[in-house]
């Protein structure tokens, strides 16, 4: 786990929060795909495809790399934002399905 990612768990996630969040950050690790990869991004857990394997970066600020996914904990809740939903077309089904249950 990179120092950024620890610290972000250590002093930024709620305790009621803490075991949840601990789940979530699971699942993602387990299902990512190759050459992804966790690091901080916006004040925020980031799940990103680095600069190794596209170089352009974000289009935004081509500094930082692409974001896929972030997942937050703040006062109110989890937050999960997922960028890539759009991308895919059987990705975004799924999540419009499971979402509607």
């Amino acid at each position: 786990m990179k120092p950024e990612v620890q610290a972000y768990l250590t002093n930024q996630v709620v305790a009621e929060h803490q075991e949840a969040m601990d789940r979530l950050r699971e699942v993602i690790l387990q299902n990512m795909g190759e050459g992804f990869e966790e690091c901080v991004s916006y004040g925020m857990l980031g799940y990103v495809i680095p600069h190794t394997l596209y170089p352009d970066g974000y289009h935004c600020d081509p500094k930082l790399p692409l974001p896929f996914a972030n997942l937050a904990s703040k006062k109110a809740g989890i937050s999960l934002y997922h960028m890539g939903v759009y991308a895919d077309a059987d990705l975004l089904n799924w999540f419009q399905t499971e979402y509607a249950k």
